[in-house]
């Protein structure tokens, strides 16, 4: 069984995509980081870092204790080796693999990221900073949708763990300030992916976490997500 502690977010819809893929049993552990539940103790004992998705493996390959994984890169990586799914064997296709979802975690997510905080959630609307992660975005866009040319999916003819990393960050396309008609090739492939049913059933997951908190307009949740230290009880 899989513990998946879990927000409805772009990082969190890339472990139930994979999950929902593979059919592996798992169980959500709701992580309300709009209240700080991200703060508690036993979070942090499994995510030191604070943030979710995180993963407890209760029947981890080779038996054993349970083995916890934070960060969405390892965590998929750690489930395609546990279930032999979405990542090569052979030393080219898994190297092209995990190159792109390389990518994606220390690029394309960053960048979206403070591409949603400064155009919907800062105070302050600073033109520089909007600008700035306005257009390294769209590049990035861009080297996606030249990846894309001639392929079916990132990593080649074989759906993988790189494109579930990429996809839910594309998501909010329209809120990043981006139209997909710019860019043809990332277009099919998203709506390649929009249409498994294992799409639509992980964000289903989703929309069951009923509590959702809207940043945009929720101050405490500001100040919880955004603060430069943890929540103080």
């Amino acid at each position: 069984m899989i513990e998946l502690h879990y927000w409805p977010t772009p990082n969190g819809h890339k472990i139930t995509m994979f999950l929902e893929e593979t059919g592996l049993p798992y169980a959500i552990k709701p992580v309300n980081i709009g209240r700080g539940e991200q703060f508690a103790p036993a979070f942090l004992a499994i995510s030191p870092n604070n943030r979710m998705p995180a993963i407890v493996d209760t029947e981890p390959a080779g038996g054993g204790a349970p083995v916890s994984v934070f960060e969405s890169g390892a965590i998929l990586q750690y489930l395609a080796e546990k279930t032999g799914r979405f990542l090569p064997v052979d030393v080219r296709g898994r190297v092209a693999v995990l190159e792109w979802l390389y990518w994606q975690v220390g690029g394309l997510g960053p960048m979206l990221g403070q591409n949603h905080h400064f155009n919907r959630y800062a105070p302050e609307k600073i033109p520089y900073a909007i600008d700035r992660y306005v257009n390294e975005p769209r590049r990035l866009y861009g080297v996606l949708d030249g990846r894309l040319g001639g392929r079916d999916f990132v990593a080649g003819k074989d759906y993988s763990i790189a494109d579930m990393a990429a996809y839910p960050w594309i998501v909010p396309y329209e809120a990043q300030g981006m139209d997909l008609a710019d860019f043809p090739h990332l277009k099919a492939w998203f709506e390649r992916i929009r249409a498994r049913p294992a799409t639509q059933r992980a964000y289903a997951v989703g929309d069951t976490i009923r509590d959702k908190v809207d940043v945009a307009t929720d101050e405490e949740a500001k100040r919880v997500l955004f603060g430069q230290g943890a929540v103080k009880k």
